[in-house]
């Protein structure tokens, strides 16, 4: 290789540290920040309705005490997923081509887990109550219900949570002090050391960066699995027909996996196009993210298989109503959506030329989300809105209120990462840096 190339290289690696200093796109952004914010507002407003007015504002009803709330709240914990496997996986394993994914990745997971851990709150009723689910010493000595599903979200999302936000800002801290080295104004400076904690890029420095990095990874990567299967237990744990599958925990591990792979192509492909980072973001990490797409796509069709089999073959007469019903019965739209929007399109990744098509991966990435979201929305409501007597039949359809809080929590979504991609390094610059010296060529950092 090259000294001249060496040094091109070494500059489009440096590339992420200058665009918050220097951003390349600034009316599309304000233009995207402008749209999120007017989702915000919309949040905030549904939000208070349903403070002053109560839960009785959405649709819910007996049977159906669960709707679009805990649709949404698995959904949106299920996008956060890929950024766990890319960044903590993928670093234990040293694959060096997540180096350019998993900043974003890892912010996108920040913001869905924030949208997830909100509904439960909000479902509550009495929201302002909700810290009576920790177990916190208390004069009315009440202890949380270790039984209910109101703690294992508690414990699993905040976990979660609390785990990813260590692992991004660990993982962020060398590229801030590299900003702040970089920024031209006091105050730039001043923000983004103090964020840096101080870093200089010494040797001791670096020793224990990297083992606090590599400790969090570790951690990280058995809550991917472990939250996701708690959220399915939230409904296997209960005797409701449909809901009684011993796959529910892979099935929804995979699915969340799926989805989230999903959700990061679509924002690779956004942020390569509108900061130009074709040079950092190429075509063969969109080819690989496509190639994990198309895998956790089949594994969760498998799943969808097996729910039948395992259905059919047990023989329970309520749980073979259930499907029948989901197939034929009011609700059919929403388990044929899932199999079309997430199966259909899918199939086109199969082929190279489509692979290298950012255009036809971002419809097809699309296509996944919105299926997702299905699948989710069919497996709530089809098992609540039958109940095992016929005078426990009931429907359900999704109140103005809350499509409007829906609406407003991608606005919670979209708002700080946005922040994120304006003001901080959305890809980390010594990672790559790290992977070029090792590698030698940018295309496999």
């Amino acid at each position: 290789m090259s000294d001249m190339a060496t040094e091109r290289d070494i500059r489009i690696a440096n590339k992420p540290a200058r665009i918050p200093l220097r951003f390349p796109a600034p009316r599309t952004w304000w233009l995207c920040f402008a749209v999120s914010l007017c989702l915000l507002i919309l949040f905030f407003v549904a939000a208070t309705v349903l403070l002053l007015e109560g839960i009785g504002v959405w649709g819910l009803n007996i049977p159906v005490n669960w709707g679009l709330a805990i649709t949404n709240y698995i959904w949106f914990l299920g996008i956060g997923h890929a950024g766990t496997l890319i960044s903590a996986m993928l670093l234990m394993l040293g694959a060096h081509w997540r180096n350019s994914l998993n900043r974003f990745a890892e912010a996108m997971t920040l913001c869905a887990v924030v949208c997830a851990g909100l509904y439960p709150i909000l479902h509550l009723g009495r929201p302002w109550f909700f810290y009576w689910i920790a177990p916190y010493p208390n004069t009315m000595t009440i202890s949380p219900q270790f039984k209910s599903p109101l703690s294992w979200d508690f414990f699993a999302v905040l976990t979660y949570l609390t785990v990813s936000i260590l692992f991004w800002y660990i993982g962020i801290i060398p590229d801030l002090a590299s900003v702040r080295d970089r920024a031209r104004t006091r105050t730039a400076q001043v923000l983004y050391g103090l964020a840096a904690l101080g870093w200089r890029g010494s040797a001791w420095h670096w020793a224990r960066w990297r083992q606090a990095y590599r400790i969090t990874a570790v951690i990280a990567v058995p809550l991917v699995v472990s939250v996701h299967s708690e959220v399915s237990l939230l409904l296997a744990a209960g005797p409701i027909p449909g809901w009684t599958s011993t796959v529910f925990p892979p099935y929804f591990v995979l699915g969340a996996a799926f989805s989230g792979f999903a959700v990061v192509l679509m924002i690779a492909i956004a942020l390569r196009h509108m900061l130009g980072l074709a040079d950092l973001v190429t075509a063969r990490h969109l080819d690989l993210l496509a190639r994990f797409l198309l895998a956790t796509g089949l594994m969760t069709a498998y799943g969808y298989w097996v729910e039948v089999f395992d259905t059919l073959y047990g023989g329970d007469l309520q749980d073979v109503e259930t499907l029948l019903d989901r197939v034929t019965g009011s609700y059919a739209y929403t388990y044929w959506s899932a199999v079309i929007f997430n199966f259909v399109p899918l199939q086109l990744l199969w082929f190279s030329r489509v692979r290298a098509s950012p255009t036809i991966l971002f419809l097809v990435a699309l296509s996944v989300t919105i299926g997702m979201w299905f699948e989710r929305y069919m497996l709530v409501v089809t098992s609540l809105y039958r109940d095992y007597l016929v005078s426990s039949w009931g429907s359900y359809a999704p109140s103005f209120w809350e499509w409007s809080l829906y609406a407003g929590m991608l606005g919670v979504f979209l708002t700080p990462f946005l922040l994120f991609v304006r003001f901080l390094p959305v890809i980390s610059a010594f990672e790559v840096k790290e992977a070029l010296r090792e590698t030698g060529d940018l295309e496999h950092a």
